[in-house]
């Protein structure tokens, strides 16, 4: 079996997640790689995206005194065929101290197809110098399942407070649950050119178009500043995987564009090449 990863371990980099679950491919993809190193990951990468479910997690803590917690959050998401495994909520998007009073912070959690979800289980290790924790809800939006749940706390998790328990289960609020159009994945390959100053440190942005005017919301391809910093340099190669609104079997143009940040913005592009997977899986 041969289970290729070519993504981070860590909270600094890509979506945060320090544990990963790997599907198995084929030997053949295997073998290519040595011989063509580039195109055989680029498939790979869209096939593997396609196997699995990104979630994103936002989790609300309490507006009450005491309500934010310095210890380690930790989730397990379980569906009608399988569990995600505890995971741990280590870098949120949004702030740089988490479960704060009053805030709410979002991560990423990925995962092999575990089916319609319908309970989670969230807890902390109660380490740290201010463990309790008031956890007023948690959010999970599944784009490529095209659904959004909400799930409802309302209670301490605290040894000294309610019933002492450090870890819920939390059923979602089906009047809560939105639905929408599933989205699906995009291999996004930019080429910068090579010349000089071609590169950028901007926030670079796409939006896909399809027939009759549909098209996908505006979408950063770079994570966080470090990924800024790292992509978009002269003469590079950089391909995304992203997850965006289906705008049909033909994509009539592009807009790409960046913020006009950072020290070194402008920006030379060479082009763009977008593949997607058809719902036959081609």
């Amino acid at each position: 079996y041969y289970f290729p990863c070519q993504r981070w371990l860590a909270v600094e980099e890509d979506d945060g997640q320090i544990v990963r679950e790997l599907v198995p491919v084929d030997e053949a993809f295997v073998k290519k790689d040595t011989e063509n190193d580039g195109q055989s990951l680029a498939t790979l990468g869209l096939e593997q995206k396609a196997k699995s479910t990104t979630y994103t997690v936002k989790v609300k803590t309490g507006d009450k005194k005491n309500a934010g917690t310095d210890a380690n959050v930790f989730i397990t998401l379980y569906g009608s065929k399988d569990d995600t495994g505890t995971v741990s909520l280590k870098a949120s998007k949004i702030n740089k101290n988490k479960f704060e009073r009053g805030k709410v912070d979002e991560f990423t959690v990925e995962s092999v197809d575990i089916g319609d979800l319908k309970k989670i289980k969230i807890g902390h290790d109660n380490k740290g110098n201010s463990t309790g924790w008031f956890l007023e809800w948690v959010e999970i939006d599944a784009p490529s399942l095209g659904r959004c749940l909400k799930f409802p706390c309302g209670r301490w998790l605290d040894k000294s407070e309610d019933d002492g328990a450090i870890e819920r289960i939390i059923f979602p609020a089906e009047l809560q649950t939105t639905e929408y159009i599933p989205f699906v994945p995009y291999e996004i390959t930019v080429y910068t050119s090579d010349i000089f100053g071609a590169g950028t440190d901007a926030d670079v942005f796409i939006v896909l178009y399809g027939s009759d005017g549909i098209c996908t919301q505006q979408k950063s391809l770079c994570l966080n500043k470090r990924e800024q910093r790292m992509y978009f340099e002269r003469n590079s190669v950089n391909q995304f995987i992203v997850e965006l609104e289906d705008v049909g079997d033909i994509i009539e143009k592009i807009r790409i564009g960046h913020s006009g940040g950072g020290l070194n913005s402008g920006w030379h592009l060479d082009r763009v090449a977008i593949r997607r997977l058809l719902p036959n899986g081609k």
